[in-house]
């Protein structure tokens, strides 16, 4: 039996938080729209799995055109470079300074050559890096719509019922609904935030890193001010599921 990794997060297990917590919210909440939240980000997990173990293997698409792409920079190099030279001034042995006289006229395209090699080489990394960098902006999205859910849900008026406007927000859940929706809200926060942390796991790159800190830090944000809410809501901790 292998020992537990304590140190990487297991995609696995995630998914099944986020299928568990589906479930939970679907039981208490039936046909809500937090229930259909929830079912994005159970569905936005099972994606992930997919897109990084995709994303990790080679791209032969990508691969093939910026080989064929180097081939006949190579090419147009050695023709250029040929052509340029004039071969029949050449006489008897060559000197490094007449070598270097011959090599003067293709020095300066060389520098942007070496650029072009060096872009042609990155084109499946950059394209990689930007496909985890939309996923991540996705998932951010996807917080915003859990923070939009809690948004109008006021402890105040659970603990004391006041005149509603013709604005008002319609709220119909008693005090021990409300403490669960939030929970439920906050729960959802943190998995998302554990969605992308395994966008940095499996890419170490130092951008990527700072988009998953970034929305772990917004999630974190958002759900300090669902706590407060149930700290207003003043619940005991012990309702469960």
């Amino acid at each position: 039996m292998h020992a537990i990794d304590y140190f990487q997060l297991d995609d696995k297990r995630i998914l099944e938080t986020a299928t568990i917590l589906h479930q939970r919210i679907e039981e208490r909440f039936p046909g809500s729209s937090l229930s259909k939240a929830a079912a994005e980000i159970e569905r936005s997990v099972r994606a992930t799995s997919g897109r990084i173990e995709e994303l990790k293997q080679p791209y032969w698409p990508l691969r093939a055109t910026s080989g064929t792409l180097l081939v006949l920079t190579v090419l147009s190099l050695l023709y250029g470079f040929l052509g340029a030279i004039d071969w029949s001034s050449v006489k008897g042995s060559l000197t490094f300074a007449d070598f270097v006289g011959l090599l003067e006229p293709s020095i300066g395209s060389s520098v942007f050559i070496g650029a072009f090699f060096v872009f042609v080489i990155s084109i499946e990394q950059r394209w990689k890096h930007q496909r985890v960098l939309e996923a991540i902006g996705e998932l951010r999205s996807l917080i915003h719509v859990v923070d939009m859910h809690q948004l109008t849900k006021d402890p105040e008026r659970a603990r004391r019922h006041g005149p509603d406007t013709p604005s008002s927000p319609v709220r119909k859940m008693t005090r021990f609904e409300l403490g669960r929706y939030l929970d439920y809200c906050s729960e959802m926060l943190s998995t998302i935030s554990k969605v992308a942390a395994l966008y940095g796991q499996a890419f170490p790159d130092p951008v990527i890193h700072t988009a998953a800190d970034q929305v772990e830090t917004l999630a974190s944000g958002l759900s300090r001010k669902i706590w407060q809410k149930l700290d207003l809501l003043g619940r005991d901790g012990s309702v469960e599921s």
